[in-house]
């Protein structure tokens, strides 16, 4: 399973909104996923790095069911 807990902990440590992320391209619907652990392509993934100044481990977990 893939969580994206690690995002909103990095998110809030670096004191970046999810509004911020709309302002810098990141669609609502793909906010809307990330809220749910639904899916995001590797290219998104790599576009939240960059904004939030992270790996992708800060972003992303993958957990045993």
């Amino acid at each position: 399973m893939i969580s994206y807990k690690p995002l909103w902990e990095t998110m809030q440590k670096k004191g970046i909104t999810t509004y911020q992320l709309i302002q810098q391209g990141i669609d609502r619907k793909i906010i809307h996923n990330l809220k749910h652990n639904g899916n995001i392509t590797m290219l998104t993934a790599e576009k939240l790095c960059k904004i939030i100044g992270c790996s992708i481990s800060e972003v992303v977990e993958f957990i045993d069911d």
